[in-house]
C-alpha cells in the first residue's frame, strides 16, 4: 500500500492524518458532529443481554400459565404438567443466569445469536465494520481483511500496523491518536445514524450503541501501551475525541463511506474496496 502511495496510485491513503490534533473535547461537542446520543458513548450496551432475558422470562412464564391453565391431569403428582411444567420453566430461567455467571462466554454466544432478530443487526454491522475500515485505510493502517460473518465482524487493525503483538512494546502519541480513532470509528458510526433514544427514560440504558463493548476494549488495550501513563480523565477524553475525528472523518469522506459499504455488502475483496474508495 505505501509503494502504491508513493506512485499517486492511492492518493487518500493516510489523508487522515491532517486532523490527528489531540485536544481536550467536550460532551457538547459530539452533538455538533453528528452524534444522537453522546451521553452513551463510553457505556456499554445492554440491549441485547436485556432483550434477551426479557423474552426468556416471557416465553417460560407464558408456558407455565398455559400449563396451569389446561384442563385435567395428563399423570398424577409430581409429573402433573399443572406441577411439573411452571417449575421446569421456572428452572430453565435460573440455569440460564447460572451459566451466565460460571460460563459467560456461552451465554454471549448465545445472545449474540439472539441478536441477529433485530431487524437493523446486519445493517448495524454493515456499517460499523465499513467505519473501521474507512477510518484504518485514512489513518494509514493497514487493512488486512474483513467479516460481516455473525460473531467474526471485527478485525485487529491494531497489530497489523505495528507488525507486532500488542503487548511487545509502548506506543508514541502518535501512534495512539491513530489506533485509538480507528478502534472507535465503528461505534462512532452506530452513534451517527441510529437514534437510541426511548419514549420512557427508565429504560434508556437498554438502547445504546450496539457495537461499542468490542471497541472500547481495543481502545482500553491501546492506551494500555501508552509511553505517557494516561489518567482515568485524560482516558474518558481520548475516548471523546476518538469519537469527534472519526465522526468528523466519516462526515468528511460521506461519498466514500457509502462506495464501501456497497462493496463490502457484495463482499469484495480488499482491492475493490479500495477501489471504491479511490473512485470518488
Amino acid at each position: 500500500m505505501e509503494a502504491l502511495s508513493n506512485e499517486g496510485a492511492t492518493p487518500k491513503w493516510g489523508c487522515g492524518l491532517d486532523q490527528l490534533e489531540r485536544r481536550n473535547v467536550f460532551i457538547g461537542e459530539l452533538s455538533r458532529v453528528g452524534i444522537k446520543k453522546p451521553d452513551l458513548i463510553g457505556k456499554p450496551s445492554v440491549r441485547n443481554d436485556a432483550a434477551f432475558l426479557t423474552t426468556l422470562v416471557g416465553v417460560t412464564s407464558v408456558i407455565a400459565v398455559a400449563a396451569g391453565s389446561l384442563p385435567g391431569d395428563w399423570v398424577s403428582g409430581f409429573l402433573s404438567h399443572r406441577f411439573f411444567v411452571p417449575y421446569l420453566s421456572g428452572a430453565i430461567v435460573l440455569v440460564v443466569l447460572a451459566v451466565g455467571s460460571t460460563a459467560p462466554g456461552l451465554l454471549a454466544f448465545v445472545i449474540g445469536r439472539f441478536a441477529q432478530v433485530f431487524p437493523d443487526y446486519r445493517e448495524r454491522v454493515l456499517r460499523h465494520e465499513a467505519a473501521h475500515f474507512l477510518a484504518g485505510y485514512l489513518m494509514r493502517v493497514p487493512v488486512t481483511g474483513y467479516s460481516l460473518d455473525i460473531g467474526k465482524a471485527h478485525t485487529d487493525f491494531a497489530e497489523a500496523k505495528l507488525q507486532q503483538r500488542l503487548v511487545e512494546r509502548k506506543l508514541s502519541d502518535e501512534e495512539i491518536n491513530q489506533l485509538a480513532v480507528v478502534a472507535m470509528a465503528g461505534a462512532t458510526a452506530e452513534a451517527m445514524n441510529y437514534d437510541q433514544a426511548c419514549a420512557q427514560p427508565s429504560y434508556a440504558d437498554l438502547f445504546m450503541v450496539q457495537g461499542q463493548v468490542a471497541d472500547l476494549t481495543d481502545l482500553q488495550r491501546i492506551l494500555q501501551r501508552s509511553e505517557q501513563k494516561l489518567s482515568n480523565a485524560q482516558q474518558q477524553n481520548m475516548t471523546r475525541w476518538a469519537v469527534y475525528s472519526a465522526a468528523t472523518m466519516l462526515t468528511k469522506y460521506k461519498k466514500e463511506y457509502q462506495a464501501l459499504q456497497i462493496a463490502m455488502q457484495q463482499r469484495a475483496s480488499i482491492d475493490k474496496c479500495v477501489a471504491a474508495i479511490e473512485q470518488l
